[in-house]
């Protein structure tokens, strides 16, 4: 069983940065890609970006240049740094993992950018 847990969720004025982390636990598991998706208030989750273990790195064309996943994969860890944060950014950030047959998520932290 993989448990995902995330951190760094928080409010934060336009132009702002925050830093997402979110780690693996559990025994027995080999993580492939990690990434993060977003759930704006009456929007379906959306795709924001993933990184594979080799370091193959996807965003949403609404975030690059702005947001940078990385990744230790010691740690079974992956981050997501934030910057230039804008309004329709906010929404509950929920932190994945691929194991070998099974799609893992986070319970999700709340990320809110508003003046």
């Amino acid at each position: 069983q993989v448990q995902l847990v995330e951190s760094g969720g928080g409010l934060v004025q336009p132009g702002g940065s925050l830093r997402l982390s979110c780690a693996a636990s559990g025994s027995g598991f080999s993580i492939g890609t990690m990434g993060w998706y977003r759930q704006a208030p009456g929007r379906q989750r959306e795709f924001v970006t993933t990184i594979t273990s080799s370091g193959k790195i996807n965003y949403t064309d609404s975030v690059k240049g702005r947001f940078t996943i990385s990744r230790d994969n010691a740690k079974n860890a992956v981050y997501l740094q934030m910057n230039s944060l804008k309004p329709e950014d906010t929404g509950v950030y929920s932190c994945y993992a691929r194991s070998r047959f099974f799609d893992h998520w986070g319970q999700g932290t709340q990320v809110t950018v508003s003046s």
